[in-house]
């Protein structure tokens, strides 16, 4: 189970740290993807953290405003969020792929094996 808090409501340009804790399994060798969705649109990758590599990477609509990490001792990952936009606001979901996740296949839903329930994240000017 994943479990996804900090989502609030911040103001343009306002800052939030989302976090994603494990529970039933270890995160450690997992490879992480961040999602989000706005009412009425598709979901939307957000970041990842490969398996394969350790490296983090981002849509380009986040690109360096976002920050990905993982805290193994704590079984958590984390996406900080900075420099938010209205357009950012959105239902945020974390995921776990047991298998290898490259970068290539980062953006892919059906990678994931584990979801979290998601963190409502609303940014107003």
């Amino acid at each position: 189970q994943l479990v996804e808090s900090g989502g609030d409501l911040v103001h343009s340009g306002g800052s939030l740290r989302l976090s994603c804790v494990a529970s039933g399994f270890t995160l450690n060798y997992f490879g992480i993807g961040w999602f989000r969705q706005a009412p009425g649109k598709e979901r939307e990758w957000v970041s990842c953290i490969s398996n394969i590599d350790g490296r983090t990477y981002f849509a380009d609509s986040v690109k360096g405003r976002f920050i990905a990490s993982r805290d193994n001792a704590k079984n958590t990952v984390y996406l900080q969020m900075s420099g938010l936009k209205p357009e950012d606001t959105a239902n945020y979901f974390c995921a776990a792929d047991k298998g290898p996740l490259p970068r290539s296949d980062c953006p892919d839903p059906r990678e994931y094996d584990y979801w979290g329930q998601g963190t409502q994240v609303t940014v107003r000017d």
